[in-house]
C-alpha cells in the first residue's frame, strides 16, 4: 500500500471489520454502466523495472531526483512512478505544487550540477525529472495518483469517468511541464473495498475509470495501476473487476508487500512480503505467489503483471522469539514512523538472521523485523522469470542504499 505522506500505518483488519457493513451488497454488484468502447493497451515486452519516487522525499528524507542518478538506479530503471498526485472533486490535481514545480535546487542538489534561477519557468521535481530524462533517453516517467491518503477521491471520480480522465490528461500533459510524463498510474486503495476510507462505487467502477483513461490517453501514453494483493476468498481482488479492466492497462503493479505488520501490535510476527506460504503463516493465501496465481487465474495475462518489492521493512518490539510467529507489545521504532524503516537503515541496524517464505527476517534486542535483502530479491526474480511476469516494481527509491544494492539485485 502506498500513501502520499506519512504516517503509513495500515490498520487493515480493523478497517475491514468497520467497513464491511457499509459495503454490503456493493461488493457483489456494480451499478455503474460500462464506459464506451476504448482502445486497448498494446502488449509490451519484458522486462520492466519500475521505481516509485515520492514527492515528499525532498523534505525530511532529502532524497532528490539527483540521488536516482548518483546511486546508479537511473541506468537500471525503465520507468519512474512519481507519487503522488491528488484526486479531489472528481478530478486529478497537484499534490504539493511547491515540491513539484517551485522548489529551487542548488547546483549541488541538481541532476546536472546547474542551479535553478528565480525566473526560470519550471523548477522543482518536475524540472529535475526532465534533466534526468535527458541523461537517459529511454527512461519513462508516469504520474501516479491516489495512494493511501488520497484514494478517497476516486469515488467521486467514478461517477463521471470521462470527466475525470479529461482532468487527468489536461494535468499530466500540461504544457508547463511538457515532456516530463509519459503516462498515468492509478493507485486506488481500494475500489469497492476499504482502505483509509471505504469505497462503495460498485464492482464495475474501476473498469469504467481505466477504460475512460485509456480512451483519453490513447495508445501513445502509458496507463498503469497499482492494485491490491489481497487474493483471499472474498478479498479485495474479488471486490473489483480487475480482469475486466486489464485490456485497458499496459500493466498492473500488485502490491505484494504489507501482508503483515504492526497494525496488529500483538503479532504474531510475520514477514510483510512473503513470496510463498510457510508453516505457521497467520493467514492462508496471503502471500505473493498466491496473489499472482489468483490474478492469472482470473485471466489477466502474465505479461501485464509486475512483481512488487518493498525497499523497507516492518517490525515489532517486545518480541522474545527469534522465529516468526512470536508475540509482541507494539511496533518497533522507525526513523520516520513506528513499525517501518528503510532497507538502507535495517541492513546495519538489524541485520537479517534468517529467511522464511522466500524473504528475510531479523531479531535484534527486543525488536523483530522482516525485509527483503539482495539475496531474497534474487529469489523473487527467479520466481518472476518462471512466471513470465512483465517485470518488477518497487516502493520506493529512497529506501535503497546510496549505491543501489536492491535495484542491482533486481537487474
Amino acid at each position: 500500500m502506498h500513501t502520499p505522506h506519512r504516517p503509513r500505518a495500515r490498520f487493515r483488519a480493523l478497517l475491514a471489520a468497520a467497513c464491511s457493513a457499509a459495503l454490503g451488497a456493493a461488493l457483489l454488484a456494480g451499478a455503474d454502466t460500462a464506459t464506451a468502447a476504448a482502445p486497448t493497451a498494446p502488449q509490451l515486452k519484458a522486462s520492466k523495472v519500475v521505481g516509485y519516487f515520492t514527492e515528499w522525499g525532498t523534505y525530511d528524507r532529502k532524497y532528490y531526483v539527483k540521488n536516482i542518478e548518483t546511486s546508479g538506479s537511473a541506468a537500471k530503471l525503465t520507468h519512474i512512478n512519481y507519487a503522488f498526485g491528488n484526486v479531489t472533486g472528481g478530478k486529478c490535481a497537484l499534490g504539493d505544487s511547491y515540491a513539484a514545480t517551485d522548489r529551487a535546487y542548488t547546483a549541488a542538489e541538481s541532476v546536472d550540477g546547474v542551479a535553478d534561477t528565480w525566473d526560470q519557468p519550471l523548477r522543482g521535481n518536475f524540472n529535475q525529472l526532465l534533466k534526468l530524462k535527458k541523461k537517459h533517453s529511454g527512461l519513462k516517467v508516469l504520474w501516479s495518483f491516489g495512494g493511501w491518503t488520497w484514494s478517497s477521491g476516486f469515488g467521486e471520480a467514478a461517477k463521471n469517468p470521462a470527466a475525470f480522465a479529461q482532468s487527468c490528461y489536461d494535468l499530466v500533459k500540461n504544457s508547463k511541464w511538457a515532456g516530463v510524463f509519459d503516462g498515468i498510474d492509478i493507485d486506488w486503495e481500494y475500489p469497492n473495498a476499504c482502505g483509509n476510507t471505504c469505497d462503495t462505487s460498485g464492482r464495475e467502477a474501476f473498469k469504467n475509470v481505466m477504460a475512460a483513461l485509456r480512451s483519453k490517453f490513447g495508445s501513445g501514453n502509458l496507463v498503469t495501476a497499482a492494485i491490491t494483493a489481497d487474493g483471499t476468498s472474498g478479498g479485495k481482488i474479488d471486490a473489483a473487476d480487475y480482469a475486466g479492466a486489464a485490456p485497458y492497462v499496459d500493466w498492473y503493479n500488485p502490491m505484494t508487500y504489507d501482508y503483515f505488520g504492526a497494525w496488529d501490535p500483538a503479532g504474531p510476527t510475520a514477514p510483510h512480503s512473503p513470496l510463498n506460504s510457510y508453516s505457521g503463516i497467520p493467514k492462508a493465501n496471503y502471500y505473493t505467489s498466491a496473489t499472482i496465481a489468483k490474478l492469472k487465474g482470473l485471466g489477466i495475462p502474465a505479461g501485464k503483471l509486475l512483481l512488487g518489492i518493498g525497499f523497507y521493512g516492518r517490525g515489532w518490539t517486545g518480541v522474545t522469539q527469534a522465529a516468526p510467529g512470536g508475540t509482541a507489545t507494539g511496533p518497533a521504532a522507525g526513523t520516520y514512523e513506528q513499525g517501518i524503516d528503510d532497507y538502507k537503515v535495517l541492513r546495519t541496524k538489524c541485520p537479517a538472521t534468517g529467511t522464511v517464505g522466500g524473504t528475510a527476517y531479523a531479531k535484534c534486542g527486543n525488536d523483530w523485523w522482516s525485509y527483503d535483502t539482495p539475496a531474497t530479491v534474487a529469489t523473487k526474480m527467479t520466481y518472476k522469470n518462471q512466471q513470465g511476469l512483465a517485470g518488477t516494481f518497487f516502493w520506493e527509491l529512497s529506501g535503497d542504499t546510496a549505491n543501489g544494492e536492491l535495484i542491482r539485485a533486481i537487474n
